[in-house]
């Protein structure tokens, strides 16, 4: 099976476990899952750029497709700091989140090269709503390597 197929079939196997499809809007633990997802991404894509796998036009393409996703999900953190912390400590937290997953994939990703990262950027660019995006952030966000079942071996 093609590898953009393998990671949309595993992805949209673990939505299914994640999320009812009436589901909407992600709550806070989706949220700054989603968030994070979306800066790994970014900072890989930027690690990746100057090789043969760079796949800036495919998160260029991510976010364009999810920007709604994107920006509810920045919008529900924002909101929960404003709330915790008032409007300038909401601005503070989120650079921290942002500058915490910037170093933490600023040397690239743990387990994953920049020709994995392409096949898994253009597939999630062809997927819709928060859901899938959750189940992949569960999965690439994880610490340890692990042989995901939709990359290949």
């Amino acid at each position: 099976m093609h590898i953009a197929k393998r990671v949309a079939a595993g992805i949209a196997a673990m939505s299914l476990l994640t999320f009812s499809p009436a589901t909407a809007n992600p709550g806070l633990r989706e949220a700054e899952m989603i968030r994070k997802l979306d800066i790994m991404l970014m900072v890989t894509g930027l690690r990746c750029r100057h090789t043969a796998d760079n796949f800036q036009p495919d998160y260029g393409r991510f976010t364009t497709n999810h920007i709604a996703t994107l920006n509810a999900a920045s919008n529900a953190l924002k909101a929960d700091y404003a709330r915790r912390f008032g409007p300038a400590g909401a601005n503070r937290a989120l650079d921290k989140l942002s500058v915490q997953m910037a170093n933490e994939f600023g040397q690239g990703h743990p387990w994953l090269s920049c020709r994995q990262l392409k096949q898994v950027t253009r597939s999630l660019a062809d997927m819709r709503g928060a859901a899938p995006l959750v189940a992949a952030a569960d999965e690439l966000l994880d610490r340890g390597p692990r042989q995901l079942a939709w990359l290949p071996r």
